[in-house]
């Protein structure tokens, strides 16, 4: 193995990461890439699909499959903001106010139908993901190393949401979706009715301290600037589009530069590839832009804004 490769070890973890998920979600391996391509470049995952195709499955077994506390949270219209950051109680042994942590305060945080809860609650969640930190009563409270929102949602469904702001969605790295399972993983999905979930029998395959690891070895990938340029050239054609009201920022273009380089690591890599930055970019970007006369991020508007960013995608030259 060349130098400018993974270390065997560190490849042999990702692979078992990636096959272990899969155990649970099947036949969908470029999926699990990218969702692994999130959790090493330190990025908080959107995973939108309609109803029954495995989105909680998947948010599911990746925390399963790490050896983290997890918490999910089940995001309803009555959730309040105290549900997810923690509330002050009055103790009257101390004579004071004791903060009482919610469960944002775990390592993994499952938001299962995050649009379902109104605006003020999905606000919550908003100088958690992006400092990593929670401020509640002037004081400031941080959070573990890793901190990662798996948060779902059905972007089809109007009855009883509201939509995620443009604030909210930009703090997400990427945007997966789950498409439906071809014949054969279906038919195999089908014979196995009756059993037990295969997320529930998962076991742990990566330690905290393996995944920081690795996190850290993502900032050592080595990226050519002729790749930053065409990273560049992308966003810039995004903010002189006549259908995009809004292109990419440059805070999304650095991140999906870190996603480049986790994309990388994953394939088992010291150096980014134009592959990798084609793998990531419309996952990393599409779900940032804004079209030219929308006031929301529906599921036909998501669809013409992929459709968007690959055209731009394609007429941009790649370094060879």
């Amino acid at each position: 193995m060349a130098v400018t490769d993974v270390a065997e070890t560190e490849l042999n973890q990702l692979q078992r990461l990636c096959k272990n998920i899969g155990l649970a979600v099947r036949g969908k391996d470029e999926v699990i890439r990218l969702a692994v391509t999130g959790l090493l470049a330190e990025g908080h995952l959107l995973i939108e699909d309609i109803p029954g195709v495995g989105k909680t499955t998947l948010a599911r077994a990746i925390a399963r499959s790490l050896d983290l506390p997890m918490r999910r949270i089940q995001f309803t219209a009555d959730l309040l903001p105290s549900d997810i950051i923690g509330v002050s109680i009055y103790d009257e042994a101390q004579g004071s106010f004791v903060f009482h942590r919610g469960p944002v305060f775990h390592a993994v945080v499952l938001a299962d139908e995050i649009n379902r809860a109104g605006p003020r609650t999905q606000s919550a969640l908003l100088e958690a993901m992006d400092e990593r930190q929670v401020t509640v009563d002037n004081a400031t409270y941080p959070l573990p190393r890793p901190f990662i929102v798996l948060a779902t949602q059905n972007p089809l469904e109007v009855h009883g949401t509201f939509p995620l702001p443009e604030s909210q969605l930009d703090r997400f790295l990427l945007r997966l979706g789950l498409g439906y399972p071809d014949a054969d993983t279906e038919r195999a999905l089908l014979a196995a009715r009756g059993r037990k979930e295969p997320v529930e029998s998962l076991e742990p395959v990566m330690r905290a301290q393996d995944l920081e690891v690795l996190m850290d070895a993502v900032d050592e990938v080595h990226v050519e600037p002729s790749l930053v340029d065409a990273l560049l050239a992308i966003a810039e054609a995004t903010r002189r589009h006549p259908r995009i009201e809004v292109g990419i920022s440059t805070r999304a273009a650095l991140t999906t530069l870190r996603a480049t380089r986790a994309h990388a690591l994953v394939e088992g890599r010291r150096f980014a590839l134009p592959d990798d930055l084609l793998s990531v970019v419309v996952p990393a970007l599409a779900h940032r832009m804004r079209l030219a006369g929308s006031t929301s991020f529906s599921g036909a508007l998501r669809m013409e804004a992929e459709r968007l960013l690959r055209e731009i995608v394609a007429k941009t030259p790649m370094p060879q």
